[in-house]
């Protein structure tokens, strides 16, 4: 069997690629002599980070060339952090480990807090800032779970899926690819799922407990999820975690690996950024089916007459710039990020060879979400991060829906060759 080509210095463990390359949240630990810096990619990495800002600024503004350097910061975190999605809901129903979501509830505490504040205050560099909201009905259910098993099969989540490309895993550009396809495949059922499907209400904690006790009530229910994983934990002794490296020099800010923690508390952090520079939070996957349109448009096609672009919002984000739309930036922001942090670390690298069974997955995974994305209103980001955080009660539903579609998920990954975690493990 093909084995991943890592980095000199690092070891890519196995058991969390779950088939060679396939895993978009790796974990690395430092070898005696730290990996040489691939200095052409980081030249070519700044290079597209002045190109990218220039044509921002020029395209939409200084604010939106803020939100690019957002998108920057999250890219460099979500590389260094190694913070996931996929893995931790992967690790939790495979083997009861629950330190990865435990990290989740610390960023969606942090981000609450924020959020709380600011949503309260309307404290924005647009003069308002609005929470993400979603309903919750039938098409929220099918897509977080259509999404959840498109996690396991495509080897990441959405914000994993963008670090990885900018990092050079090459099998998740077929990931990717799959999400366009799943995004396009989502447009056009647009109005079947909009106007055939109920919707279902809209609940937003925030406005029937107000700020104070939606904030309340969402840091209880995050303790009392932290709780039950160690409950879970201690009933099924699951393998520990890969540990981050243990040196502390002043290269493990550019080079090294950070603790998951740290990433949990700057993903809060940057989110909340966000919502002040733009007026609305964190968000990834519309992008996917704005760039599929404008890539058929540019064949002939004529995407401006279909059902999904007769919103106005999504109108005006066909016939402007993509440099102008709020969510690429904030896209091209993290790839761009991830690739020159990945290169500075040393572990900028393309896998020369993928196996069919793989990439057949990762299409899959990849068009699963796209498809899932769209109907729930949103991805792991979107609508999970960011609707928690804005206290609406679709980002909750989500979640769970999204570990039930990990069950299923886990179930399908043998079928391509893709492993799961093992309680015999002697690391998760």
């Amino acid at each position: 069997m093909n084995t991943v080509p890592a980095p000199a210095g690092f070891t890519w463990p196995r058991r969390l690629l779950g088939g060679p390359g396939h895993e978009a949240e790796p974990s690395f630990t430092r070898a005696p002599e730290a990996p040489p810096t691939n200095r052409l990619v980081v030249a070519i990495g700044l290079v597209i980070w002045v190109a990218l800002a220039a044509g921002v600024w020029a395209t939409a503004g200084p604010r939106m060339a803020a939100v690019l350097g957002l998108g920057l910061a999250l890219g460099v975190t979500l590389f260094h952090s190694r913070f996931g999605f996929t893995g931790a809901w992967r690790q939790l129903v495979a083997v009861g480990q629950g330190a990865a979501l435990r990290a989740h509830m610390l960023m969606l505490a942090v981000a609450t807090v924020l959020f709380a504040i600011i949503l309260s205050t309307g404290a924005s560099l647009t003069g308002t800032a609005s929470p993400q909201l979603g309903p919750v009905g039938f098409p929220l259910i099918v897509g977080s779970f259509l999404f959840g098993v498109g996690m396991q099969l495509g080897g990441s989540c959405a914000s994993g899926t963008l670090f990885a490309v900018g990092s050079g895993q090459t099998t998740i550009v077929y990931t990717l690819v799959g999400f366009v396809l799943g995004s396009l495949a989502s447009i056009g059922t647009f109005t079947f799922w909009t106007k055939t499907v109920p919707q279902g209400p809209v609940v937003n904690l925030g406005a029937i407990l107000g700020y104070p006790g939606a904030l309340a009530l969402s840091l209880v229910v995050m303790g009392a999820i932290v709780a039950a994983t160690y409950a879970v934990g201690r009933r099924r002794n699951p393998p520990p975690v890969d540990a981050p490296p243990t040196d502390h020099g002043w290269w493990r800010v550019l080079r090294g690996s950070w603790p998951l923690w740290v990433g949990a508390v700057l993903l809060g952090v940057l989110n909340a950024a966000v919502l002040v520079v733009s007026g609305q939070p964190w968000g990834i996957t519309s992008a996917f089916g704005l760039w599929g349109s404008k890539i058929l448009g540019a064949f002939g096609a004529d995407p401006a007459s279909w059902a999904y672009f007769q919103v106005p919002a999504n109108a005006k984000s066909l016939a402007g710039s993509v440099l102008a739309d709020r969510i690429s930036v904030l896209d091209f922001g993290i790839m761009a990020g991830a690739l020159v942090a990945s290169a500075l670390g040393g572990a900028f690298v393309l896998h020369r060879s993928v196996p069919v069974k793989t990439i057949v997955a990762a299409l899959l995974g990849g068009i699963l979400m796209g498809y899932g994305a769209r109907l729930a209103g949103g991805c792991n980001i979107g609508a999970y991060f960011s609707g928690i955080a804005s206290f609406s009660l679709h980002g909750w539903v989500w979640g769970v829906m999204a570990i039930v579609g990990t069950v299923a998920g886990l179930a399908l990954r043998p079928l391509f060759g893709l492993s799961n975690p093992k309680p015999s493990d002697s690391r998760c």
